[in-house]
């Protein structure tokens, strides 16, 4: 069992995450793994961000053992004409995104689940934004910058992404990789608390 130094871990590497659920409150540590991040045939954006963010509270609850403590898992992609849109794997395969995304709207899929050992549950929560047209030039140093690599849809809405943005429709954070809102309604049912008062802490 814990030892109330923390009430929740977190299975994810991503840097934003880590910070957007530092804001919210609970007091958490980090579990680290790979699974296998392949969608299926012909398998919808929201069910394969679902799938994974299952997938990654199962395993972390597996790590976690008999703690007892709720493991969150998250997963985000893009979706664009009903096919998922992941992370480059080049530069060429980043360049090939962000031209598919210029100058069109696209759906931010950002999946939570929380598994503490005996139940699961999970949310899925959709944004939509839309891109102006982004120029060959803009690529090329938005490439260089380095923001685009470990991104879903080849940028980061929340650096220098947000340059390409004109308008969005949802959840700014969700479309980070963490939707406050829904992942604190989630964390309830967990009985973890958010926004928690310093004497707590």
């Amino acid at each position: 069992m814990s030892d109330g130094s923390f009430q929740l871990y977190l299975a994810s590497k991503s840097p934003r995450r880590k910070l957007l659920l530092a804001q919210m409150g609970p007091r958490f540590e980090t579990l680290s793994f790979e699974i296998d991040e392949v969608p299926v045939d012909n398998e919808s954006a929201v069910f394969f961000a679902e799938r994974m963010a299952l997938a990654k509270a199962l395993a972390g609850s597996k790590i976690a053992h008999a703690s007892g403590v709720p493991v969150l898992g998250c997963d985000t992609c893009i979706e664009l004409d009903k096919n998922i849109i992941g992370k480059p794997d080049d530069k060429m395969h980043a360049f090939d995104i962000l031209c598919k995304l210029s100058g069109r709207e696209h759906a931010v899929i950002s999946a939570m689940a929380v598994c503490d050992g005996h139940k699961t549950l999970s949310l899925v929560q959709s944004s939509r934004v839309s891109m102006r047209i982004i120029q060959q030039k803009e690529m090329e140093t938005y490439w260089a910058s380095g923001e685009p690599k470990d991104k879903a849809g080849a940028y980061a809405i929340q650096g220098l992404g947000a340059l390409f943005v004109n308008a969005i429709e949802g959840s700014y954070s969700g479309i980070m990789g963490l939707p406050i809102y829904e992942t604190a309604q989630l964390l309830k049912e967990f009985g973890v608390e958010c926004m928690q008062s310093k004497e707590k802490q």
